[in-house]
């Protein structure tokens, strides 16, 4: 067992395919595959825009600070599928310093941050007063 948790160890991460399945792709893309031209090589860091135009990392943004003291008094269910692949980000990106709880408040709070104006649009759109 201990074999196989220096195997782990020594293989790097490949960035790339972890944000493909985050993003739905089950596809690996051959490794070491490099670019026949510099203008198509990928980014090394994912940046990600907020609503004061600093840019940002993936992990900067969601797995480095803790917005919530506790877990709260509510339990969610998410799919199977989800809860591993969340978890898996945390194991790998964050080294497991941040709870998966703390993880989804960040996801959550950039996503009502990013879809404020939309949400507030479409939920106007839909309340109607009785009087």
């Amino acid at each position: 067992m201990d074999s196989d948790k220096k195997n782990n160890e020594d293989k790097s991460i490949d960035e790339q395919y972890l944000m493909s399945i985050m993003a739905g792709s089950t596809k690996k893309e051959p490794p070491n595959q490099e670019p026949d031209s510099p203008q198509e090589k990928p980014e090394v860091k994912q940046k990600i825009k907020n609503k004061k135009n600093v840019e940002i990392t993936y992990a900067e943004q969601f797995l480095t600070h803790h917005t919530m003291t506790k877990r709260g008094d509510k339990s969610i269910y998410i799919r199977p599928e989800y809860h591993e692949r969340l978890s898996r980000i945390i194991q790998i990106i964050a080294d497991d310093q941040i709870p998966l709880y703390a993880y989804l408040d960040n996801v959550l709070a950039h996503h009502f941050e990013t879809f404020e104006k939309e949400i507030t649009d479409d939920f106007n759109n839909k309340y109607r007063p009785i009087f």
